[in-house]
Parts: structure tokens; sequence; C-alpha cells
């Protein structure tokens, strides 16, 4: 992960993207959200759908509702309920009728420091979106894509008319996503990203934070290659001696801002209990140790 935000973006305003999508940049910005949480609002004609509508912040609100103008929103739709993501949907329901269709509701106080930004406990959808199931609308149709890992109730979005893929945090470009536990899996999360590798009809990535990623299979066969790297990293760190996950972190994260150890090493204990799972590695006090 990088706390680069170099990227000069327009807030409060509604950019162009490519056929049927436009973004509206909150004013959220942070080490771990980049320029901040970028709304998605899809569709062109007599309605929309808005996704993952961010911080419940009113200049952020009034941009969506003037992008919005006449159109009727038929779904505000929530990748995942971290506070970054979906405590805008409930007043944006307020303010259009709207529904709210997606993930599925989450909150839970992990046993570590925070990562990323804290669940939403506000956040209460109309339904829950299946894997597979579709939201239709005039001119285009968005079908959830379960992606578990992030987040057990992470859900991708993909806008079947023009190939995109609404990744929220489960696929970035500019950084790699926090998996904490013990809601953040890294076992579920590699599954996660091995399905996404096999879709090809997806052609370009709109994630939550960061660009448009426009080459998404290339991205994603390397972070699976970066995570297993990550586990082979740790195995090493152990037979080294290094049983302690912040003896771990302070040798694989040389020239991290240290501010951002903690979060690192959440996904190092997400490896390591993944590996745990596996039989090559169990826990010994506060340290851990090879079993295979």
């Amino acid at each position: 992960m990088t706390a680069d935000r170099d990227i000069d973006r327009p807030y409060a305003v509604a950019e162009r993207l490519g056929p049927l999508v436009r973004r509206v940049l909150a004013r959220n910005p942070s080490p771990f959200t980049y320029t901040g949480t970028q709304t998605y609002i899809v569709g062109d004609g007599s309605n929309v759908a808005v996704i993952d509508p961010g911080p419940d912040d009113v200049e952020h609100l009034d941009a969506l509702i003037a992008t919005i103008g006449d159109a009727e929103v038929t779904a505000i739709c929530c990748t995942h309920t971290h506070r970054d993501h979906s405590p805008a949907a409930s007043p944006l329901a307020a303010r259009t009728g709207a529904p709210i269709i997606g993930c599925a509701p989450l909150t839970l106080d992990d046993a570590g420091p925070r990562a990323d930004a804290a669940f939403d406990p506000g956040y209460v959808p109309d339904r829950v979106l299946a894997d597979g199931e579709a939201i239709p609308g005039e001119g285009w149709t968005l079908r959830g894509v379960a992606t578990p890992g992030h987040t057990s109730n992470h859900l991708c979005f993909a806008l079947e008319e023009t190939g995109a893929l609404f990744t929220g945090d489960h696929v970035m470009g500019w950084s790699t996503s926090v998996v904490s536990p013990p809601d953040g899996d890294m076992s579920a999360y590699l599954a996660s990203l091995q399905k996404l590798y096999e879709r090809e009809q997806d052609t370009v990535y709109y994630p939550a934070h960061g660009p448009a990623v426009e080459k998404p299979r290339q991205l994603v066969r390397g972070m699976i290659g970066h995570r297993r790297s990550r586990e082979k990293q740790i195995l090493r760190q152990i037979e080294a001696g290094r049983t302690g996950i912040p003896d771990m972190v302070a040798q694989m994260y040389k020239g991290l801002d240290e501010r951002l150890w903690p979060a690192a090493g959440r996904s190092v204990l997400a490896h390591l209990i993944d590996l745990e799972r596996r039989g090559l590695v169990g826990s010994q006090g506060e340290g851990w140790v090879l079993t295979a």
C-alpha cells in the first residue's frame, strides 16, 4: 500500500469515464482511500444506479443529487460496509426514494488495530443482492459478483453492456487490498482473485479508490503472484527465527511508512492464518513456527 496521493482530482464534480459510467469523488483522502472514495453513477437514461455512495458528507451528497438530475435512482449499491463506502446510502435513499440493494449488512469490531475504515453500523439494505443476481435499468444491467476476502460481505458489480466491473476494495490499481482478520480472510481473498481472473468478459475495472484498471486480468494475475510471494517471505522469516509479526513486518516492509505497519501486520496475520489452515505453520505463544 502507499500513502501517495499525487493525482489532482476534482471533488464533488461528475466526470465521464466511459459508456454509461460517471464518477463523483468524495473529499475523504487518506493513506487508505488514496484521493477519496469514488462513487459511480451507472446509466444515461431515465433511471440510474449509484455504486458506493461513500461517506455521509453534505458536499458529496449534493454533488450526487446534481449528477442524478431528473433520473430515477433504481438502486443504491454498496460493495461492502466500511465507513468510506456505505454511510451515504441511507441519506441518499431518503432524498431519492431509492432502495438500497447490494452487499449484506456486517458490523464487526476486530481484534487488532483498525487497518482501514471501521464498519458502518447504520447500513440496512432493502435487499441483499445474491451472487449472479441482476439489477436491470434502461440500457444497462448490473450483476452481482460475490468476492469475499477484504470483508466477508464484499460484492463487485458487473456492467454487462460494456464489460466494466466495479471492484470496490477487492482490486485496486494503486494499492493492494487490506485483508484484516477476523473478518478479512486470505483464503477467501485468493479464491475471489482467482474467480475474477477466470472472468474473461471484464475489460476494465472501476475500483472505489484510484484509477481505472485497463488490463484487469494482467493485474489480477500479478496480485495472485504477489500474495504467493508474501507467503514465501513469511515462511523464510520464520525459518530465520523471526517468529513474531512485528519483527516480520519490520523486515518485509522496509521503506514503508511506519504508520502503516499495523495494517501490514494485519495482512501478515491473514497470511499466517491461511498457512496454518494448510498445515504449514502453527502458532506458539506470541509467535509462529514451521510445521511442515
